[in-house]
């Protein structure tokens, strides 16, 4: 299936998730170097990891819109 433009409102939705996802991502990097204990360090850490991944994702859905 050839991949076909986003309609608009997609594209607002992508907008909004990813600056939702930025906002994630920028408190769990703070709070990473705000945590003491080495579980809730990992788990952050981990989050951070995701969140960048599907930031890259979310990159790449954006780069079809035709807006």
């Amino acid at each position: 299936m050839t991949p076909t433009k986003l309609a608009l409102h997609e594209t607002l939705d992508l907008h909004e998730i990813t600056a939702f996802k930025n906002v994630c991502l920028t408190k769990a990097k703070t709070m990473q170097a705000l945590v003491s204990d080495d579980a809730l360090k990992s788990i952050l850490q981990q989050d951070v990891q995701v969140s960048s991944r599907q930031l890259q994702e979310l990159d790449q859905l954006l780069s079809r819109t035709s807006h």
